[in-house]
């Protein structure tokens, strides 16, 4: 069978940002980690590393890995009390990551972001040397934003807004070449698939335009996730202008990971068109 050529110069990638949310990492029936899971997306990015490859993982869940730590079944309502779950999950979930990322040698590094790490110059020249060296170093960033002293991704009301524009805003930073969003879904489709049936499946997009804009849910069918389709075509305006290719595709199978790598139709691609006046700091004064 005849390889896409927009696929197939995916082989080539060699900085990759894969982002994973809340409702990919945990149980739908009880809200907790899925350690299966876990353990095989570990094992993918060690893969893509051992082939050569950068990989910074952006993943949500500390929330959730908070909920399960202190045994609450129920979904927190006051904002205080989401911050509280994170900063008990956050540590709970990079314990995870790195006993994981030890079984295969290699070393994961946290780091936690806010939007006035990123609107600072300063601090936003030390995080992208940061990320630079833990790359060189040969370490594994897994990435989440600081939510025990931040709002924006609970709810969305200010700074980042959620982990789709997060990784977006780090791969414009690291100078990454693809990001990777892991969602429920399987890509951009013209409606919402799971409440019309007519709906079509999008699996390339060259050019952003406001029309696909407008195909944007803002809402989000998980209890333990904040990022609609609104938000991951938001993150796709920061990629594609900042020079990556990005790929929305379902993290139902893990293994979705090694055919988007392989060049293979999956997901929905949409097409880097490198902005030579993009800057990520005026897209954060403007956004946010």
């Amino acid at each position: 069978m005849e390889m896409n050529p927009e696929r197939e110069q995916l082989k080539n990638k060699k900085r990759i940002v894969i982002k994973i949310g809340s409702s990919s990492l945990t149980h739908p029936e009880t809200g907790e980690l899925n350690l299966f899971k876990m353990e095989q997306l570990v094992r993918i990015i060690c893969d893509l590393k051992g082939e050569g490859r950068d990989v910074v993982l952006v993943s949500s869940g500390a929330i959730a890995a908070g909920r399960q730590a202190l045994h609450c079944k129920k979904r927190p309502e006051r904002l205080s009390q989401k911050q509280a779950f994170a900063a008990v999950g956050q540590a709970r979930l990079m314990m995870v990551y790195q006993k994981l990322f030890a079984e295969y040698n290699q070393v994961a590094a946290q780091v936690l972001l806010t939007k006035d790490t990123m609107v600072h110059d300063g601090s936003r020249y030390n995080a992208g040397n940061t990320f630079d060296e833990l790359l060189l170093l040969g370490a594994v960033p897994v990435v989440n934003e600081n939510d025990t002293v931040s709002t924006s991704e609970i709810p969305l009301v200010d700074n980042f807004g959620d982990n789709d524009r997060l990784s977006a805003i780090v791969a414009a930073l690291i100078g990454a070449d693809l990001l990777i969003l892991l969602s429920d879904i399987d890509g951009l489709y013209s409606d919402d698939p799971r409440k019309n049936r007519n709906a079509e499946f999008i699996g390339l997009v060259r050019e952003i335009t406001p029309q696909l804009l407008s195909m944007g849910k803002a809402e989000t069918g998980s209890d333990v996730g904040t990022g609609g389709m609104a938000a991951k075509l938001a993150a796709a305006r920061i990629a594609t202008d900042s020079g990556s290719d990005m790929v929305i595709a379902n993290a139902g199978s893990l293994d979705v990971i090694h055919r988007i790598m392989a060049g293979e139709e999956a997901g929905t691609l949409f097409m880097a068109h490198r902005n030579v006046d993009f800057d990520l700091m005026h897209y954060l004064s403007a956004e946010y």
